[in-house]
């Protein structure tokens, strides 16, 4: 069985995460695919078709909440929910729980009401006989309407008979339907069957219909969830376990005694079950309706969980609350998005989900009430709010974290002071890097065709990568903040960066030497923005310089080669000379390496626009090389078109002419596609700067993921911010 047990989640990014996911088992591989090209997500052509009126889709954040344990069984948990430290607080909820063997759930039944209210009754006494009477009859014209239900074993199961007397005193006869809807949350179905047996009562009562539809107070479907938390695990900072149990037994008590108190007691409660019936497509708003309506049932509104201390003095939860879900019917199928979720969580049928849902509340309850007991519910929300506050300032990886932690420490958590923060780290990280620099790349023209000889047209990333660093008495460490590595580097290292690093060390014969690297990177890895030959490149400059080894250009290029080589197999060496010389150039490889620098009269107006996805480019250019072996005439002819294409965009580029190469960058994007790099987001972010104004888009790099080019001689302003919006970071060239 699969476990939800998953640490450091929160410290990778979204393609990592993805892949983490997927690497345990947790997610298909169709299902990983779909969330890389986003297309798990409802489409507005499908929006159409649900309801009225559609000019898109709004869209909130989808976030896995792992760690739980309910009924004995593992399950990752999908939220979408756009307030910060719900999934955070939710997950080492749960991972507390599984000390003790985590949620247990339960659902004795799951029915839901139909209510039928007949009104204009002469002799309710008699009415209410004569429905009594026919009882049997009424039970199967309710199952005759929709046999299908009744052959999966749902159906009408009972009639509730309630007289309600109204304000002014006048009497009206409420039917209760109780309808088994199987794994449908059955709104529609018991709606049907409401208006199709309304008629009847009517006449057995001699009255009139005044409301056929059902309750959302869902008190058949009641689910009840437990938990334990063993006493030595509840400290937290300065507080004893003891305390944070007492406290949190105290706030249970208030609740159950305050109903403004209940009211956020409850909504805590809401906030874990809410995010995984949106993820799930189930309508959180008569959950809603139903779990405030029977915190209301006894005529005081109550807490829906309440907490005590055992006699071995743990703390024990229980949440007892209606929850009448679904996993089949309604919107559910014309939902990507609603079956994804049910597909990650893994439920087989509607009464494990509400077993499920219900854990999460109480999870989430216990959250907040610790938070209270202890350090207070903003210390966390802000800390995450702050996280939020620096993504909106366009905070870069490798700063992010360290922008944070002064933000929070600040008080202001504000966008403006997240800039200044940003400002200030910036400055100092330019300052403290000058051991060694390279550049990124951005190829306009030639990606793949330039592996077999053609020619490609490239420009640099000025100063995209910065190394410092230092002799060290103990052991070889790595650091590179953007990119999350932060290890120490042994003779046995064989990643991908202990493998670079070795080789550096073996070229420039320092092999034994052991040194504190610190690398500054503003490109993200695995990009197409030729992070691996900066990488290679300013780590080579930086032992150049500080053991004045007197390397020359050329030879750091070679070095830089040689890494690139370990990297992917069979670069073309365009990425470790634009990296090394950082000009802009026409490159080919025809058995030598040779470029020609170009001296551009100004800087080119060009947008880079990172996708949610890494392209590996040792993949592509297999993946490449294999169907050429399949089809070597046709894959020649569309090189010799690339290789067309690149020579004559560097003379478009040299004389300014930004529409002939946009044009070439069109042309070219067409033919990456053929060869089948391009992606579907990697498609959709082409047509974004298109239609911003862009003259020219096209993947760029490896392709597989990665990134895209724009050129926007125009309205480079316009297509950033259309970037943006849709979500994807941008990368300046300078």
């Amino acid at each position: 069985m699969t476990d939800s047990r998953i640490t450091g989640l929160y410290r990778l990014g979204v393609a990592e995460r993805i892949a983490e996911l997927q690497r345990l088992g947790w997610l298909s591989d169709i299902d990983a695919e779909l969330l890389h090209q986003g297309r798990h997500v409802l489409l507005p052509a499908c929006a159409d078709r649900m309801i009225e009126n559609v000019i898109g889709v709004f869209a909130m954040p989808l976030a896995i909440a792992p760690n739980f344990v309910v009924n004995g069984r593992d399950y990752i948990v999908p939220m979408v929910v756009e307030e910060p430290s719900i999934v955070a607080a939710t997950s080492n909820a749960a991972r507390m729980a599984r000390a003790t063997g985590g949620f247990t759930s339960h659902a004795s039944e799951s029915l839901l009401v139909g209510q039928i209210h007949v009104c204009d009754v002469n002799d309710v006494a008699a009415a209410l006989g004569r429905i009594t009477a026919a009882r049997d009859e009424l039970l199967s014209l309710c199952n005759a309407v929709h046999p299908r239900l009744a052959r999966r074993g749902g159906g009408v199961r009972d009639i509730e008979l309630h007289r309600i007397e109204l304000p002014r005193g006048v009497d009206v006869i409420a039917v209760h339907l109780l309808a088994d809807t199987c794994d449908a949350m059955g709104a529609n179905l018991v709606n049907t069957i409401c208006e199709a047996v309304a008629p009847r009562l009517a006449a057995l009562c001699d009255g009139n219909i005044a409301l056929r539809i059902l309750s959302n107070l869902a008190d058949r479907a009641l689910v009840t969830s437990r938990v334990r938390y063993a006493l030595d695990d509840l400290a937290s900072g300065k507080f004893d376990a003891a305390t944070v149990r007492d406290r949190i037994v105290m706030a249970s008590d208030i609740a159950t005694v305050d109903a403004h108190r209940a009211a956020t007691h409850n909504k805590g409660i809401m906030n874990g079950i809410d995010p995984l019936a949106i993820a799930t497509g189930n309508d959180w708003r008569a959950i809603e309706a139903g779990a405030h309506a029977f915190a209301a049932s006894t005529g005081r509104y109550r807490p829906l969980a309440t907490w005590s201390a055992d006699d071995n003095g743990d703390l024990i939860g229980t949440l007892t609350m209606p929850l009448k879900v679904g996993t089949v019917g309604g919107n559910l199928d014309a939902n990507p998005g609603a079956s994804f979720g049910l597909r990650v969580t893994g439920v087989t049928a509607a009464r494990e989900l509400a077993e499920l849902m219900a854990a999460v509340g109480l999870a989430q309850n216990f959250a907040a009430l610790r938070a209270l007991a202890t350090s207070g519910i903003q210390r966390g929300h802000m800390k995450l709010h702050a996280r939020s506050v620096a993504s909106s300032a366009k905070v870069p990886d490798e700063l992010f974290d360290d922008v944070v932690s002064e933000l929070v420490e600040s008080g202001d958590i504000k966008v403006w002071k997240a800039a200044e923060i940003l400002a200030d780290k910036q400055s100092q990280t330019v300052a403290e890097a000058q051991a060694g620099t390279a550049a990124g790349k951005v190829i306009l023209l030639g990606e793949h065709a330039v592996v077999y000889g053609k020619h490609a047209l490239a420009l640099p990333i000025a100063d995209a990568v910065a190394v410092d660093l230092s002799a060290s008495v103990s052991d070889s460490t790595i650091s590179i903040p953007a990119w999350g590595v932060r290890r120490k580097i042994s003779a046995e290292d064989d990643t991908s960066i202990g493998a670079v690093i070795a080789l550096i060390q073996d070229e420039l014969g320092i092999a034994d030497s052991r040194y504190s690297i610190r690398v500054h990177s503003r490109l993200p890895r695995a990009m197409g923005l030729g992070s691996s030959a900066a990488f290679a490149v300013a780590i080579t400059r930086a032992f150049n310089t500080e053991l004045a080894l007197g390397l020359d250009d050329v030879k750091i290029n070679a070095v830089a080669f040689e890494c690139e080589k370990l990297a992917h197999g069979t670069p073309s060496g365009i990425d470790n000379t634009i990296a090394t010389f950082g000009e802009p150039m026409l490159f080919r490889n025809a058995g030598s390496l040779e470029f020609e620098t170009l001296k551009l009269a100004e800087a080119p107006p060009i947008i880079v626009a990172c996708s949610s996805r890494p392209g590996l480019t040792r993949e592509q250019v297999a993946g490449v090389r294999e169907r050429y072996m399949r089809c070597s005439v046709h894959y020649d002819a569309i090189f010799d078109e690339i290789d067309s294409l690149s020579q004559a965009g560097a003379e478009a580029l040299a004389r300014c002419d930004y529409a002939a190469l946009g044009m070439h960058m069109n042309m070219c994007h067409g033919l990456l596609h053929a060869i089948e790099v391009s992606t579907a987001e990697l498609d959709s972010m082409v047509a974004i700067a298109r239609a911003a104004g862009a003259v020219g888009a096209k993947v760029t790099g490896g392709g597989g993921g990665g990134s895209v080019v724009a050129l926007c001689p125009e309205s480079p302003g316009k297509v950033s911010r259309a970037f943006r919006a849709a979500g994807f970071e941008t990368i300046t060239l300078v």
